[in-house]
């Protein structure tokens, strides 16, 4: 099925014709910011041409998206299964309370990528970004991975000011030569091992097979792991604060 999603396609009409049909594969060409595409849905590929509104993929339930294009915030939202593909950038707050799935961005996203991201029942979330990721990413993260290749960015970590803040579960694996100097105390970093690296190896592969990129290139810099530090949690740096 195609679907010509101009700006007079209301997006509850959109949404509609994709639920309706019984073809597996829906194309939606010269989409222009219609939200929930694909929310609470299963089983499907939806091929995005354009740029998708907000929310797109929320609650997702193991459907395949791929926009060939930008997508804006809340890419993600709560989703369950499936995996979101972006052949650009994406907005702020990426993966909000993602709670398994994968999610493979080509470019940068914006602020509160992976906020509240965490494992739920057998399902463990995960999002790869290619360039680099905005302020607090990983803000409140309690599970699922997290990983930021910076290949746009040379000469500086690919991440914006307090990353990690409130983390109390998961990890961030970040590619750069050195680390950010504001991290929060809740949150240890080394440098990742040889098993580290295995435990991502499959996520690096899919991201090289979506948008043609050597995987060698992606090796050339180290990874470093930022998880919680258990004996320093986040709640106690809050309280200490307030008090």
């Amino acid at each position: 099925m195609r679907i010509n999603a101009t700006n007079n396609l209301n997006f509850r009409v959109l949404n509609e014709q994709i639920r309706n049909t019984e073809d597996k594969n829906v194309i939606i060409d010269n989409c222009l910011g219609q939200r929930f595409i694909g929310s609470g849905m299963g089983q499907r590929k939806l091929t995005i041409n354009g740029t998708p509104g907000n929310a797109l993929g929320a609650y997702l339930n193991g459907a395949d998206i791929e926009v060939n294009g930008n997508a804006q915030d809340a890419t993600g939202d709560t989703m369950n299964n499936g995996s979101i593909v972006i052949h650009g950038n994406c907005g702020d707050a990426t993966g909000y309370g993602m709670r398994g799935g994968e999610i493979y961005i080509k470019g940068n996203v914006g602020f509160r990528a992976g906020i509240h991201m965490k494992a739920y029942q057998e399902n463990s979330p995960v999002m790869v970004v290619g360039g680099k990721a905005g302020s607090f990413l990983g803000e409140y993260q309690a599970g699922g991975t997290i990983i930021v290749l910076g290949l746009n960015e040379e000469e500086q970590a690919p991440v914006g000011a307090q990353c990690c803040t409130g983390m109390h579960g998961g990890c961030i694996f970040l590619r750069c030569d050195s680390l950010p100097e504001d991290l929060p105390a809740q949150v240890v970093s080394r440098k990742a091992t040889k098993y580290d690296l295995e435990h991502i190896d499959g996520y690096l592969k899919s991201f090289c097979e979506h948008f043609s990129v050597e995987k060698e290139q992606i090796l050339e810099k180290p990874f470093y792991v930022l998880e919680p530090n258990t004996n320093n949690p986040y709640r106690s740096i809050y309280t200490t604060y307030l008090s």
